[in-house]
């Protein structure tokens, strides 16, 4: 009986049209992510001039997204790693497509914040989830780069939300930013017969035919058989998912990263939900939508070329560096009111800032092992929602109490060298990739 080790197998391997399709259908819905994640800024000026409330009500109304993005996240992280990853995603991408689509008929704040809750548990369940895929399936020398990549597509969907809102709110009405973040509804069955399975999740259910035909697609020269049997490098741990994160040297790590991606969260939900009311303080005659379009140009660059660094220089020295770009380019934002210099520190903000998240999306994906990728991101993803809840209630409360212009950004400016500290704390030496990598040097000399 031969044992075919499909982690193995999938590292060696060299980028592909299997690879391509799961970094596509990934990205795709990361793009709607990103999408959401600036419509409700887009649309706060009209949203508040139509149904009158105040800009502390209308932070605690986006907060209501985002406390069910909490939710979703630390629901169907960890479900995932018990039914499949593709069963979750798709779940998650139907609940927020119908839900964000729902919007269009609704005309009151209360209806509005329920429908935004619901979609943001099917928002916060995906995130998760399209990271371990993508993580899963990438080559080992690849992963950060590929991740990387598909997250880009969050930052694509933040400049497409404020392009598309320069030009249809005007003629059209707010409503129509959300009818657009319904559109994966009309690619759910081609993501249902086109996208694969977690290998873990295939290898725990016997699925031995899905498994070869992945091997085929990534080694020409295997030829299935059914007496193989395969199988992952990693060991399943017992217990609870949420326990395991503290298990073998991981709690200092494992907080240290909640309290990163709370700080990470809170910097990203803030400015993209307050910046164009922000900037008015500046007393430039800009649209105040242009400098989300550059915030979320800059995220693009940022992702991409982040994530090379950190394959090239390691996750964790690239995430320090990001931090302290992000806390000194909003610090100087709040001193400075040339508006080129304010277009150029707006686009490092976003590089520094979601491109920040991204990096670090994909660290945490590598540094807990396979089986709990899910649980270990979700979670993360979880506690850092609730930083994501406390962004735009600090924008509304900042607001209300008419803080000088440079004090605005100063807020959103501490988060980051919090952040910096916290990702110095990282105890790499820990991680299953550097363990990983122990144990081959181990075998090696062992055999010499």
């Amino acid at each position: 009986m031969k044992a075919i080790n499909v982690e193995q197998k999938i590292n060696e391997s060299r980028f592909n049209s299997l690879h391509g399709m799961v970094l596509f259908w990934c990205a795709f819905i990361i793009v709607f992510d990103g999408y959401d994640l600036v419509i409700y800024g887009s649309a706060l000026s009209s949203i508040l001039a139509e149904w009158g409330i105040t800009p502390k009500e209308a932070g605690s109304l986006q907060s209501l997204a985002l406390v069910g993005m909490m939710l979703g996240a630390l629901i169907f992280g960890p479900l995932a790693d018990k039914i499949g990853r593709k069963k979750v995603i798709l779940l998650c991408v139907a609940l927020f497509s119908i839900f964000t689509v729902g919007i269009v008929f609704v005309n009151n704040p209360t209806t509005f914040g329920i429908f935004r809750f619901i979609a943001g548990v099917g928002l916060g369940g995906v995130m998760p989830n399209t990271v371990a895929l993508t993580t899963e399936y990438a080559p080992k020398k690849l992963k950060s780069t590929l991740v990387s990549i598909m997250f880009s597509g969050y930052s694509v969907g933040g400049v497409l939300a404020a392009g598309i809102a320069i030009m249809v709110i005007e003629p059209f009405g707010w409503r129509a930013l959300f009818l657009v973040g319904g559109l994966p509804l009309l690619a759910l069955p081609f993501m249902y017969k086109t996208l694969q399975e977690s290998p873990r999740f295939l290898i725990a259910n016997n699925k031995k035919e899905e498994l070869g035909k992945i091997i085929q697609k990534i080694d020409s020269t295997y030829k299935f058989d059914e007496s193989h049997t395969f199988v992952m490098e990693a060991k399943e741990e017992k217990g609870a998912p949420i326990m395991n994160l503290f298990r073998n040297n991981r709690a200092l790590s494992t907080i240290v990263f909640w309290i990163a991606f709370f700080m990470c969260l809170l910097m990203i939900y803030g400015l993209n939900t307050w910046l164009p009311q922000l900037i008015k303080g500046a007393g430039v005659e800009v649209n105040g939508l242009v400098f989300l379009l550059v915030l979320n140009f800059g995220a693009i660059f940022g992702a991409i070329f982040g994530g090379q660094l950190a394959d090239r220089f390691g996750s964790k020295v690239i995430l320090i560096a990001f931090f302290l770009g992000a806390s000194t380019s909003l610090t100087l934002l709040g001193l400075v009111h040339n508006l080129m210099v304010m277009y150029i520190l707006v686009a490092i903000a976003g590089a520094t800032t979601i491109g920040t998240q991204i990096i670090m999306n994909s660290y945490i994906s590598q540094y807990y092992p396979v089986e709990m990728r899910s649980s270990g991101l979700g979670w993360a993803l979880g506690i850092g929602r609730l930083g994501a809840i406390a962004g735009p209630m600090i924008g509304g409360l900042l607001m209300t109490i008419s803080l000088p212009y440079y004090q605005n950004f100063m807020v959103f400016a501490i988060p980051g060298v919090i952040g910096f500290l916290m990702v110095i704390l990282v105890q790499q030496k820990y991680s299953s990739t550097t363990q990983e990598q122990s144990y081959i040097k181990r075998e090696l000399v062992e055999e010499s």
